[in-house]
């Protein structure tokens, strides 16, 4: 018989509640505070829109130093039927041993039963398996302090999307940009563009996360890299990430037919050394408003 969507909530919820015995610590399992509730509330009702996917993180304390070792789970509505997505991630490790790990990771669950929960298997898993990739991580870092210290790089990507709207959605891309120290911009409304700017890893990360697990309408048209023997702090063209609402044509508010006075973006890219991306985002030479 097949298994139905509620079936599939009731199972995560059980697992949750699992998982929150297993890490009780204040910092050790993060959620949003509304994520359980609405699913409840979707379980008791007879229909009605599917709640938002569950998603969390769980804090790993990694081998007999501690390292922080963080564990991102998103919850498609058919898991435990489908795999989860999982990322593990440390400040500790390079690009490169993340993406060992994570392949690994994804390899191993894939090995499991399907239909079983195995997030608490994703869990032990990552305590277990992350450690030589952590001393690896450790044993090139020291290398390269003994070598000829390396030319910085600033990393800017230009993003564009068809429309930028959602709370949820600019909550996320804020909330991403200031965790991995990133500065830049969100232009809200449609069209909908973000630029960041910063290391190439953390650049790469915010990618990622904002497109995980699937934005449409989204691109990254352009990237720039300026090679420094100084601080990339000197690069950024901007000091901090803005919330960029310009005056829309007509009086529509936040919908679908918000359009925003693109003359007056223009002025901003001019102002902070950016003009000539104005025809790499949109095809066309920008008019001043």
């Amino acid at each position: 018989m097949a298994v139905t969507v509620k079936e599939c909530l009731e199972l995560q919820l059980l697992e949750v509640e699992m998982l929150l015995s297993m890490f009780p610590k204040r910092g050790e399992f993060s959620l949003e505070a509304d994520a359980v509730p609405s699913i409840q509330r979707y379980l008791r009702s007879a229909d009605g829109a599917l709640p938002p996917q569950l998603e969390y993180r769980i804090a790993l304390d990694v081998g007999e130093a501690k390292v922080k070792v963080e564990l991102q789970v998103l919850l498609p509505h058919m898991y435990p039927q489908v795999a989860p997505q999982l990322f593990a991630r440390s400040d500790a490790l390079h690009r490169e041993q993340q993406l060992q790990l994570n392949t690994r990771l994804t390899s191993h669950i894939s090995s499991l039963d399907a239909g079983d929960l195995c997030v608490c298997e994703a869990v032990q898993w990552v305590k277990d398996n992350s450690l030589p990739f952590l001393e690896n991580s450790k044993a090139s870092a020291e290398c390269a302090a003994g070598e000829v210290r390396e030319k910085e790089m600033l990393h800017r990507m230009w993003i564009y999307s068809h429309h930028i709207y959602r709370q949820e959605l600019r909550k996320k891309i804020f909330d991403c940009a200031k965790k991995l120290n990133l500065t830049g911009f969100c232009l809200t409304g449609k069209p909908g563009v973000i630029c960041v700017e910063g290391l190439r890893e953390n650049c790469e990360e915010f990618w990622r996360v904002i497109r995980y697990p699937n934005w449409k309408h989204i691109s990254c048209k352009h990237v720039e890299n300026v090679e420094t023997e100084g601080s990339i702090e000197n690069l950024r063209l901007f000091q901090s990430f803005e919330d960029l609402q310009f005056q829309a044509h007509g009086d529509y508010g936040l919908r679908n037919d918000y359009h925003m006075d693109l003359g007056q973006f223009l002025e901003f890219l001019k102002q902070h050394q950016s003009g000539h991306i104005f025809q790499i985002l949109f095809g066309v030479e920008g008019k001043p408003s």
